[in-house]
Order: structure tokens, then C-alpha cells, then sequence
């Protein structure tokens, strides 16, 4: 990931589905946006923690379908997480966005194979639907797992990143320590030294 500023840092969002709310979002998110082509779908396959990489065979409504999928877990994970973020023009998730996943999820999703060097693989090549069925079963999974209710959003100002906390200790706060975890500190340590400076004319 990289900030405003331009500086790269490490996001782990916890869980494959996760991972594509990174590429955008509905309302004032769409900002963001990279899904643009199947060359970008493709891209974010690589980048994301599917692995191996499958090879795919997209389609223009194959974009369409990931950015709903994609939309419609933003709404869902943003309900459970602040109950919406109206400010932005994303309500609250609903039926409707459940129905999406649900639709997505009861694709085939992609297969894995033994490779002929009886490595992991993925019959293939496969389609946009079976990248986003294996997305959305994922999904699935997650909001009704063991790790539900540690589906959070950073606790940094204006950072919006959704991340499932999947450590032991489950008290996970940032989207990054190298990022908003960081600049927390630096803020703490700013105030406490400003609280700890002597009045002018103390001392």
C-alpha cells in the first residue's frame, strides 16, 4: 500500500476478502478505484494471497461482478464495524448485499490441482466467476466464523482499511504499524512532550 504521501507500507488485511476492498469502493471510495479492465482484476489476483497465482480468463462483466462483490462486502463489513459511513454515500449493508455474496459464493469456485510436478495448481485457465466465487466464499466464511467479530476498521483519523484480526491476542488497532500505528505515536509523543514543557517563565 502507499499513503497520501507517497510512502509504501505493509497491509495485511487477514483474510482474501479483505484484500479487495482495497481496490475501491462505493460512494465517495469509487475515488480509488483500479478495477478498470480485466488486466487489473488479473493484477490484484497476483497480488493477492491466492497461491499459486491462478490463470485466468476475464471478461469486461467479470470487472462488473468484482466491483459488486466488492461493494456489497464494503456495506456489509462497514455495518458491523461503525454502522455505516453515510458521510461518505456508503449506508449500511443489507439484505440485498448479502444476496450478492450469497449469488457470487454458490459459483463454481476455482479448483486446485496437483501440478505435474505434484506441486499445488488450479485447474484452469479460470473464469472471473470462479476467482470471485472463491473471493465470496471466503467472505462467507469470515463473517461467520470464529473471527467475526474481529472484522475492524483502523483506528487511525480518515483511515478507512477493513482488517480481520486473526492474531492470538486479538488487539490489533492499526491498519499498519508502519503507517497509522506510527503516526500515532509520533502524535502521543508529541503531546506528552508538549504537556511536560514548562510554562514560560517557570523554572
Amino acid at each position: 500500500m502507499r499513503s497520501a504521501a507517497g510512502n509504501a507500507y505493509h497491509f495485511d488485511a487477514g483474510a482474501l476478502c479483505l484484500e479487495l476492498l482495497t481496490t475501491g469502493g462505493p460512494g465517495a471510495f469509487g475515488r480509488y478505484e483500479i478495477l478498470q479492465e480485466p488486466g487489473d482484476l488479473a493484477a490484484w489476483a497476483e497480488r493477492s494471497r491466492i497461491t499459486p497465482t491462478p490463470v485466468l480468463r476475464l471478461t469486461e462483466p467479470d470487472v462488473d461482478l468484482a466491483r459488486r462483490v466488492r461493494d456489497a462486502l464494503f456495506r456489509t463489513v462497514v455495518a458491523r464495524t461503525c454502522g455505516g459511513l453515510p458521510e461518505f454515500g456508503v449506508p449500511a449493508g443489507t439484505r440485498a448485499d448479502l444476496d450478492v455474496l450469497n449469488e457470487a459464493a454458490a459459483r463454481p469456485p476455482l479448483v486446485p490441482v496437483i501440478g505435474e510436478a505434484e506441486e499445488r495448481a488450479w485447474a484452469g485457465p479460470a473464469t472471473g466467476a470462479q476467482l470471485l466465487s472463491t473471493v465470496a466464499r471466503d467472505a462467507v466464511d469470515l463473517l461467520t466464523g470464529p473471527y467475526a467479530e474481529r472484522v475492524r476498521m483502523c483506528a487511525g483519523e480518515r483511515c478507512y482499511l477493513v482488517y480481520a484480526d486473526v492474531s492470538r491476542p486479538g488487539r490489533r488497532r492499526w491498519c499498519s504499524m508502519e503507517h497509522c500505528g506510527n503516526r500515532h505515536k509520533v502524535r502521543a509523543l508529541r503531546a506528552r512532550r508538549s504537556e511536560e514543557k514548562p510554562e514560560e517563565g517557570e523554572g
